[in-house]
């Protein structure tokens, strides 16, 4: 459960009360997309150069794009232990973008998770870091925060540290942590534990004819 800082229709209080969820789509269920595709198949890795940092035991990458299914990730620096994409955490800097379900990710830098050889996540950090994605009703979801996190087995964007999420200026929200299902295209915002932030909503309403 949260507390609001804005005044708007009643069922819009009454879905926030019962769900703890503020919607970004189309009214009605979102279709989910098939996830087995987006998470397993060949791994790609394409670099414009490599090289091998021994005393670091570390491979060095430029210019490296890194794609297995929907997943694609870009970025100008890019280090790694080694290929072994069973286990391994690569760190990526310079211009990062990751594109996932349909959305993406910008910062400054990142670090992408493989488990059995696929991703399983993307932590990034920026100033902004920052999350877009196009919804099913033809707007756009953007929000920005400190540092993100992206679960690819739960499809959630975490965004945390001023959190803020807008769907085409219509609403805001704003706090120390917001949770966004990427497949469902939902926002469940709350306080992480010890924080005294209250979350903040705005809610334009419609103009009219």
């Amino acid at each position: 459960m949260f507390r609001t800082h804005a005044s708007y229709p009643l069922h819009v209080i009454a879905s926030i009360l019962t769900i703890g969820m503020l919607s970004f789509g189309s009214p009605g269920s979102v279709a989910r997309e098939e996830q087995s595709s987006a998470q397993s198949g060949d791994i790609t890795l394409d670099a414009a150069s490599s090289e091998v940092d021994y005393r670091a035991n570390a491979l060095l990458f430029r210019d490296i794009i890194i794609t297995q299914g929907k997943v694609r990730v870009v970025a100008q620096r890019a280090r790694s232990t080694g290929l072994d994409f069973d286990d391994s955490t690569w760190t990526l800097s310079g211009a990062v973008r990751i594109d996932v379900d349909g959305g993406t990710l910008t910062s400054d830098e990142a670090a992408v998770t493989f488990e059995k050889n696929r991703i399983v996540s993307a932590s990034i950090r920026g100033k902004p870091a920052e999350f877009s994605q196009q919804l099913k009703d033809g707007g756009r979801a953007r929000g920005r925060a400190g540092s993100i996190l992206y679960d690819m087995t739960a499809s959630t964007v975490t965004l945390r540290e001023e959190a803020w999420l807008s769907d085409n200026g219509r609403s805001e929200i704003r706090g120390d942590q917001l949770v966004y299902n990427v497949r469902e295209q939902r926002v469940q915002a709350g306080k992480p534990a010890g924080s005294e932030e209250r979350v903040r909503i705005i809610i334009r309403p419609r103009s009219t004819p």
